[in-house]
């Protein structure tokens, strides 16, 4: 049996739909929960993490305008909107509150697969620009750990934030006012600290480091050959 893609929540009041989306979704390989109102989503979102929502605008209860709302400071999940072709007025709002894309009803299940394709494969490129594997060191930035002769260490937001710029600027020297109006810090001997403190994470020998450098009057530099 081929494994699962992705599991979807499909959020829809009307039967038939969520019944249609949910079989073309399974023929193609993505593990699907139903959900038939905003409300229920809402419970199903407490204890299932899902790699993509499909929600209907117009529901009776909450919306799914609504649903986002009280759900956003929780949801980082990709959201497909399925609208009314009378709705641009509730579509725009929808995108302008984060949802990822929409498709107006009817539509083609096909075409519902291939939004579906774009979103995830946007999320692994994304994916793979956040994990960094050298030597006998993995820095995944999603997880917020770096593993190191296959010991984890956490690292926290300042860490994170630090190497991702840093991750996605190869071989650049980062002053440290630089990193300082990154963090939102202005003391050179706190940025030292956070510094010093990577190097115990990263390096072999943190105080000879060979990965993230020290360039003397510039700053510093992660150095991955």
């Amino acid at each position: 049996m081929d494994k699962f893609i992705a599991h979807i929540l499909v959020v829809d009041d009307d039967d038939g739909i969520r019944s249609l989306v949910k079989k073309y979704l399974n023929e193609n390989n993505f593990l699907v929960t139903t959900a038939n109102s905003a409300e229920d989503a809402a419970e199903k979102i407490e204890s299932i993490k899902f790699d993509l929502i499909i929600l209907d605008i117009m529901m009776p209860g909450k919306s799914g305008l609504e649903f986002i709302e009280d759900n956003k400071k929780k949801l980082d999940t990709p959201i497909i909107l399925l609208t009314a072709k009378g709705e641009p007025k509730e579509r725009i709002e929808g995108l302008e509150m984060g949802a990822d894309d929409y498709l107006p009803k009817p539509f083609e299940p096909k075409e519902l697969i291939l939004r579906i394709q774009n979103i995830m494969n946007k999320i692994k490129k994304d994916v793979t620009k956040k994990v960094l594997v050298f030597e006998n060191i993995k820095i995944d930035l999603n997880k917020q750990i770096i593993t190191k002769d296959n010991i984890d260490n956490k690292i926290n937001n300042t860490e994170k934030t630090i190497l991702e710029k840093m991750i996605n600027n190869p071989g650049k020297v980062f002053s440290r006012e630089e990193i300082g109006f990154l963090i939102s810090l202005d003391k050179e001997r706190s940025i030292d600290v956070i510094i010093t403190r990577l190097r115990k994470k990263i390096e072999i020998d943190p105080k000879n480091p060979k990965f993230l450098q020290t360039i003397r009057g510039a700053g510093y530099v992660l150095w991955i050959e």
